[in-house]
């Protein structure tokens, strides 16, 4: 995972809108999200084949978990376990913080760097595990961010400085209407290393898109659109989120 963005707004009847574009080897195969994982029943996530893990997931509780790479840690490494188990294992909890207090216990030392969001209805956090000691934990106020391989909100991230401000201009999405931020995730404009829609360079490239919602009431479906490729050229197509056995 390359980019994600959050908008966070506890009081509205969509608190908690993820989108998120991932970056990655084009010949690295995957699955589409589903119910991959007959051990976690409850999460919803796309599968790496490589390692088994998810690079973005969400809970039937309505918690949603994504890690990215930090700088210079592309790929796997000899003695580490894989990040894409971190949304898995902070999955298993039916809230945000819940979540974060067991990813922040981890030693991070086990895994090659990484950034994380975890985040539902009711609170966001932006983990940072550094490669040695503890995760270090974040709480994200509400409004829109954006992060990538660094901090969140960083604006010298040529794709944030360029694309923040737009999120934060653009129409907030009433899912299923997404219509304002899959625009702006499927951008392929230069100049280079500002796109957020990466076109493929010596096989890596953006490999798919999604746009998450978490309604306030918990008797309503979450939303998940996805884009199975270069959102600009596959677009996007609903998620079926029904539960275990449906």
């Amino acid at each position: 995972m390359c980019t994600i963005v959050l908008s966070f707004a506890p009081d509205s009847a969509w608190p908690l809108l993820v989108a998120a574009n991932r970056d990655e080897r084009l010949d690295r195969p995957w699955d589409a999200p589903g119910r991959h994982w007959p051990d976690r029943p409850a999460i919803v996530g796309g599968r790496d084949h490589v390692a088994g893990g998810s690079w973005l997931a969400l809970n039937d509780s309505g918690v949603v978990a994504g890690v990215m790479n930090r700088v210079g840690s592309l790929g796997p490494a000899p003695g580490k376990r894989s990040r894409g188990e971190l949304p898995l294992i902070a999955l298993e909890h039916d809230n945000a913080t819940a979540a974060m207090r067991t990813i922040a216990a981890l030693d991070a030392g086990a895994w090659r760097s990484f950034n994380m969001l975890i985040a539902d209805r009711h609170a966001a956090y932006y983990i940072s595990g550094l490669g040695y000691a503890t995760p270090e934990i974040m709480m994200l106020e509400p409004g829109v961010h954006m992060a990538a391989t660094t901090g969140p909100d960083d604006m010298a991230i040529p794709r944030i400085g360029r694309h923040l401000p737009r999120f934060r201009e653009a129409v907030r999405p009433v899912p299923p209407d997404w219509t304002s931020w899959t625009q702006l995730l499927s951008d392929r404009s230069l100049p280079a290393g500002s796109e957020l829609n990466i076109p493929p360079r010596s096989g890596f490239g953006t490999c798919s898109s999604s746009a998450i919602g978490v309604p306030a009431d918990w008797n309503a479906p979450a939303s998940w659109y996805f884009a199975a490729g270069a959102p600009d050229r596959v677009g996007y197509r609903p998620i079926d989120l029904g539960g275990p056995g449906a």
